[in-house]
């Protein structure tokens, strides 16, 4: 097995301008990690010099070591591989950019996220940039992707590749950007050292849109056509239009003075949301999801491997990979601890597992409830994705959040039996309702199914 330093290397997660970050092992206990090893473009060592990245690699490396947030990235450990320097960091599987559906192509729509979740994420990001500002560092490249999700739910910011100290200039040339298109605020777009913490905090106001709508408002503020949210989202009204237009506006003096400022913005936000959510509970019954199918169905449950061009079809999604079409399940909860489908004949447990695990253990897990019998059930098994998709509900709308859930919701990220690879699984995330796939070190949950058409007799 190849190695950096004593690291193991266990697959590549990615390639920047500046390094490469692998996935690897910690020896002996196999500990999984994020490494990340200078490995400048080539281009980019000519117009910037090899030594200055290295210089900026070694100062990255020792910016997030010096930071202590819970909403930060942590670094571990810092060395040299035949003289090439590296760190190493925890490692997450997800991250916001996946979660939502964001790809190369960023100008296209990507998932919306229900408001609860994107308020929380927003709020997390925002403590995050707090300790970082106060720590004099402007990360100046906040975007989806750079927003690591762990297995508990908690944001995470990662790389900070392009951050700079109070004080340092860029010293590069002219024309090179710093951030990415769409999330760059527009002082820091005509010149990286004019970024201050404003800068951040309107990247933070572009990802809070585009979770709230599915799509970009640097996109319309360019033509000068920008849709308030309010129009995009039906539950959203003048109040979240007020607080997006201050955080997107384009003078920086104009938003908002810093993130604790913000962050007490957004918690009034967050006041004005939960009133809202009560008076529509007091006045409307939930409704049923448009495009419903009500028939009984029968999905699937012999597991499967091919690659995603294949999948969607036949797991029945759509771009975004959600269901084209939703189950209107009958839902039953039975002693024991299981739920019963009468739509589709499958019996769930209603709480998986109750830490993460990786897939084999996924395996194990299961093999003990049919030995144990759990629920009185001996037929227990890792769910296919066509199965597991019949519990999915469209992106929910303000009268979806008036029901209590029949399942547990902490445990939101699921493994299928159905795999992508020798090496990887489909999974499918219940709170934002899409289907993803990961190695199978990734630490989800699981649900087991089974079915027992005996108990509907």
């Amino acid at each position: 097995m190849r190695t950096i330093g004593r690291y193991n290397i266990r697959g590549l997660l990615g390639r920047g301008l500046m390094a490469r970050v692998y996935k690897v092992s910690l020896p002996v206990i196999g500990k999984i990690a994020a490494l990340k090893l200078l490995d400048p473009d080539d281009m980019l060592a000519a117009v910037m010099g090899r030594r200055k990245l290295r210089d900026g690699f070694i100062s990255e490396a020792r910016t997030m070591a010096s930071l202590n947030h819970g909403n930060i990235v942590a670094v571990h450990d810092f060395d040299l591989d035949h003289d090439t320097p590296f760190y190493v960091m925890d490692f997450f599987p997800g991250n916001l950019g996946d979660m939502i559906g964001e790809s190369y192509r960023i100008e296209n729509p990507s998932r919306t996220i229900d408001t609860d979740k994107a308020l929380d994420y927003t709020r997390q990001t925002l403590s995050g940039l707090a300790c970082l500002h106060d720590a004099g560092i402007i990360h100046r490249d906040i975007k989806p992707f750079n927003l690591l999700i762990t297995a508990q739910d908690t944001v995470q910011i990662g790389d900070f590749g392009m951050s700079r100290l109070r004080g340092e200039t860029f010293g590069g040339p002219d024309n090179l950007r710093v951030g990415s298109p769409f999330y760059v605020a527009p002082e820091q777009e005509h010149s990286p050292d004019a970024a201050g913490p404003a800068a951040d905090l309107y990247a933070v106001g572009v990802m809070f849109y585009r979770m709230l709508t599915g799509r970009l408002p640097a996109l319309d503020i360019r033509y000068g056509a920008y849709h308030p949210p309010a129009r995009l989202n039906p539950d959203l009204d003048d109040a979240w239009d007020g607080f997006l237009s201050r955080a997107l506006d384009p003078t920086p003096g104009s938003r908002f003075a810093g993130a604790p400022e913000m962050i007490e913005a957004l918690d009034e936000l967050r006041g004005h949301w939960e009133r809202n959510k009560e008076r529509i509970c007091r006045l409307r019954e939930p409704e049923p999801a448009p495009n419903d199918t009500k028939a009984a169905v029968s999905p699937r449950s012999s597991p499967v491997k091919m690659r995603p061009a294949e999948a969607r079809d036949v797991f029945g999604l759509g771009s975004l990979w959600r269901p084209q079409r939703y189950v209107v399940n009958e839902l039953s909860l039975l002693s024991g601890g299981v739920v019963a489908d009468r739509a589709t004949g499958l019996v769930w447990q209603q709480s998986g597992s109750a830490c993460p695990r990786d897939r084999d253990s996924a395996f194990e897990y299961v093999a003990r409830l049919r030995e144990n019998r759990f629920g009185g059930y001996e037929n227990w098994r890792l769910p296919t994705i066509n199965e597991l998709i019949t519990l999915l509900r469209p992106p929910p709308r303000i009268r979806d959040l008036c029901m209590d859930p029949m399942f547990d919701p902490t445990q939101r990220w699921i493994w299928s039996a159905d795999r992508r690879s020798f090496i990887a699984a489909y999974y499918v995330d219940t709170v934002l309702g899409f289907v993803g796939w990961q190695d199978f070190s990734a630490p989800f949950h699981v649900r087991a199914v089974c079915s027992a058409s005996p108990i509907f007799t």
